[in-house]
Order: structure tokens, then C-alpha cells, then sequence
């Protein structure tokens, strides 16, 4: 057995100090428990579940600096256009190797699990079939998700919905689509009922890329919502972007968030791409590009924040890191009074767990596996406050890296 000490658990305010680990499970937490094989003192730093990142697409990571990659109008749109050309020169060998520096650099961040969105436009399936071999070969240290998602349209794309049909039946997780990037708004409506079919029939969660765009009338999660909710499918059900509903009147706004607590269905926010990609035909005032993430928030509607893209067609920069994603959805979404602040990071962690549904998993609480980051803060308000470094990422009690206390060469002298 191992007894980690001298540790400051995030959501409890208690004395409880110390979590005991026994076979990779945490088999008791609380304060003064028994000895053990080995002790380890975290010296009072911030103990939070591994981070999640329920959006992002692995098999475009560090595309945005090739040829014809470039989006000179730094739109959604021109990124897919980008897309679809630089994606024909890709092979198994190229997407894996940097869907795999992707993950390294996630996880270097203290992300343990992930959602990925595979494009499955493309004849040769070749980002599915990487992705595929290495959920299964990085399983005991990282949980992926992976959606088959047709980034052109399952109708745009001829014979998208049958490649997303294919994906699935070789192991993809989840149902993507995007609606409202096919050609009219009936086409993208039935987008969205081959979605809850194809989810039913294969008994598989529901993750869409919907309204990622700054028009208020696309309210294609008007429909997804309804149809998850008379199947009961509501929390298996994930809509990413959602941005043109940061953009709808209030009447139908709170009409639906009525509806959306009802449904149970869960909203991702992706606070610096949408930032970068959203109001680009605004000149002032400038659309954030957010959804209503206080709204929810508060409302109770389950909401995370998530990566989406590193260095693609559609965002140059991204490195991972979730604390950066919180610090920008923060503020953009302006959720920082002291008690936003205080639990500001169940954005990141509880919140995206429950959207990819491994709650049974997750989560630093006795029976569970020991999963678990230690932050270089010894408070939440701190943490967040200083973008806390990741001092430790612990999965089944055993470290997948540590990193020295940080210290000054030469200390500053004031």
C-alpha cells in the first residue's frame, strides 16, 4: 500500500489530508489513516482529478504550418477548405506520429482524458485507423474517446453519413456530425436525425459540432435537444460550439435553457479557438464566440471547456494546456467572483468527465482509481490565479512523471 500525505484535496474542506492507495485503487481518504508501505508528502499542494479534454482533434495537431494550410481569412469555413486539401497528403505513419506528440504534449499538461474528433471523410478512413491502434496501445495511461466525425458534412460529403456509419462499426466511441456546414438548413436538420439513428442503433454517445457559427437562426440544438430528450439520450449527448446561441435573443435563449436542463444534454466550450474564429465579419461591437457558459453554469446545465485544436488549419497556436483554456473561458465568459473562482476548475475536470461519461472512473473519491494531479498552488483561487504549474500526474497510484519544486537559480532580491 501507498499513503500519499500532506495533501490539500480539491472540494473538500475538511482536515481530510492523506488518500491511501492499495492496488492502483484508492481505497481511503482522510486524516491520520494507517501506515503503509510507502509514504509520499506533497508538501500541502492542491491534489485535483487529471484534467479532461473532451474536444480536440488529434489528427489535424501541427497541420497549421504546412503548405496550403494557411487560412488567410481566419474562418471556420476556409479552415475546412484548407482541410480538405492538406488531409490528401496524409498517411497512417504521418497522422500518428503527430497525434501522438498531441497527446505527449496534453499529457504533459495533466490531461488524462481525451475526446477526439476523426475526421471520417476520407476514403481510406487513415486518421481513424491511427487513432484506433493508439487508443488500445496508450490505454493504461491515458482514456480516449474517440468520435467519427465527417468534418465536410454528412451529406455535403458524398456518402458521409455511411463513413460515419463505418467508423463506428470499427470501434469509433461516438456519433459527430455538423449540421449547420451542410448545404441548406433542411439537409443539416437531417443531419442531425441520422445522428440520434445511427447512435441508437449502435449504442454509442452523441457528440455534434452544432451553430459553430455567428448566426443567430442556426438552431440546429433546437431539434438535437428534442430528439435526445424523447429518447432519453440527453446525457449521453454532447453539443460542441454552440456559438450562435451566445448570439440569440433572450426569449428563445432561456426558452431552450429550460429545455437543456430538462434534456440533461451537456455543452462543450472551446474558449480560444471560437475567440480566434468567431466575429470575423463583425467590425464593432465583436462577438466573443462563446455560448452563454455563465448562463449554464449557473442554471446548472452541464458545461466544460475543451482544447479543440493545436496548430491546424483553423487555430495556429494551442499546446494543451487546460489551464490556459480556463484562464481565457473565464474571462471571456466572465465567471470570476471568488466563488466562480473557488470551483472554476470543475470546468475542466468534473464537468468534462461527466460529458464523456466516465464519471464511474473518475475522480478523487475511495474505490476509485488513483488518478490525480498535484498542482504547484496550495488553493484553487491560487491555482487559477497563477495558471498553477503541474508538479505530478498519478494514474493507479504510480507517477507518470514528476517534476522538481520550482526554484531560482539566483533568487530576485527586493
Amino acid at each position: 500500500m501507498k499513503k500519499f500525505t500532506n495533501a490539500r484535496i480539491y472540494g473538500r474542506h475538511d482536515e481530510t489530508n492523506e488518500i491511501l492507495v492499495d492496488d492502483g485503487v484508492i481505497k481511503e481518504i482522510g486524516a491520520s489513516l494507517a501506515e503503509a508501505d510507502e509514504t509520499i508528502d506533497l508538501k500541502g499542494r492542491l491534489v485535483v482529478p487529471h484534467y479532461v479534454d473532451p474536444h480536440l482533434h488529434l489528427d489535424y495537431v501541427y497541420t497549421g504550418s504546412g503548405p496550403g494550410a494557411a487560412n488567410e481569412s481566419g474562418t471556420l469555413f476556409e479552415g475546412i477548405a484548407r482541410w480538405h486539401d492538406v488531409k490528401k497528403s496524409q498517411t497512417k505513419e504521418d497522422a500518428r506520429e503527430r497525434a501522438l506528440k498531441g497527446i505527449r504534449e496534453e499529457m504533459s499538461h495533466g490531461v488524462q482524458f481525451i475526446r477526439t474528433h476523426i475526421d471520417v471523410c476520407d476514403p481510406d478512413l487513415t486518421g481513424l485507423k491511427a487513432m484506433l491502434e493508439l487508443r488500445e496501445e496508450l490505454a493504461d495511461k491515458v482514456t480516449i474517446q474517440i468520435v467519427a466525425f465527417p468534418q465536410e458534412g454528412m451529406y455535403a460529403y458524398e456518402g458521409g453519413d455511411e463513413m460515419v456509419e463505418e467508423g463506428l462499426r470499427m470501434g469509433a466511441d461516438c456519433v459527430g456530425s455538423i449540421p449547420h456546414f451542410e448545404w441548406a438548413y433542411e439537409i443539416g436538420q437531417k443531419s442531425v436525425r441520422r445522428t440520434i439513428e445511427l447512435a441508437m442503433k449502435h449504442d454509442k454517445l452523441l457528440d455534434v459540432h452544432c451553430d459553430e457559427t455567428d448566426d443567430p437562426q442556426s438552431r440546429h440544438v433546437q431539434l438535437l435537444n428534442a430528439l435526445v430528450m424523447k429518447e432519453g439520450l440527453g446525457t449521453r449527448t454532447a453539443a460542441s460550439h454552440t456559438c450562435s446561441f451566445g448570439s440569440a435573443d433572450d426569449a428563445y435563449a432561456f426558452r431552450m435553457m429550460g429545455l437543456f436542463e430538462k434534456s440533461g444534454m451537456n455543452f462543450i466550450s472551446l474558449p480560444t479557438e471560437n475567440a480566434y474564429l468567431q466575429g470575423r465579419q463583425d467590425s464593432y461591437p465583436k462577438r466573443r464566440g462563446l455560448t452563454r457558459v455563465k448562463e449554464f453554469w449557473e442554471s446548472g446545465i452541464n458545461v466544460c471547456f475543451g482544447q479543440d485544436s493545436i496548430n491546424d488549419p483553423w487555430y495556429p497556436v494551442g499546446n494543451g494546456n487546460l489551464m490556459n483554456i480556463l484562464d481565457n473561458g473565464i474571462h471571456l465568459a466572465q465567471t470570476m467572483s471568488m466563488d466562480q473562482l473557488d470551483r472554476c476548475l470543475d470546468l475542466i475536470t468534473h464537468n468534462g468527465a461527466k460529458t464523456m461519461n466516465v464519471e464511474d472512473a473518475y475522480g478523487v473519491e475511495t474505490g476509485k482509481p488513483a488518478n490525480f494531479l498535484v498542482l504547484d498552488a496550495e488553493t484553487p483561487f491560487e491555482a487559477v490565479r497563477t495558471r498553477a504549474g503541474v508538479l505530478a500526474s498519478i494514474r493507479r497510484g504510480e507517477y507518470l512523471f514528476k517534476r522538481p519544486d520550482p526554484s531560482f537559480e539566483i533568487d530576485l532580491d527586493l
